[in-house]
């Protein structure tokens, strides 16, 4: 089980991301066309440092939806690989069996 305080804060990060998200990528799209002036990134490059660094897509890390492991995470049930192999065993991941060759 991951400390309550990291899963928290990966929260946080998470609405901040929500909140935040939409500018800093249109703010990204100004800095990164060729055909915008120079004072114009300027300007989008300053209004990007002004927003919080938690704000970035880049900070937000995968936890599992149940024990907040960060490490060993399957994307497509977001859950670590303990918390997968638990649940496929007991039959309660639909389509997920247990192979035998």
């Amino acid at each position: 089980m991951a400390r309550k305080a990291l899963v928290e804060k990966e929260k946080k990060r998470s609405l901040l991301y929500q909140k935040y998200g939409a500018k800093r990528k249109q703010l990204t799209a100004v800095v990164k066309d060729p055909s915008t002036s120079l004072e114009e990134k300027r300007k989008a490059q300053m209004a990007i440092d002004k927003l919080p660094n938690n704000s970035s897509i880049t900070r937000m890390r995968n936890r599992c939806a149940l024990t907040g492991r960060p490490r060993a995470f399957l994307r497509m049930f977001k859950l670590s690989r303990l918390a997968f192999r638990k649940f496929a065993l007991l039959g309660l991941l639909p389509g997920v069996k247990k192979a035998s060759w």
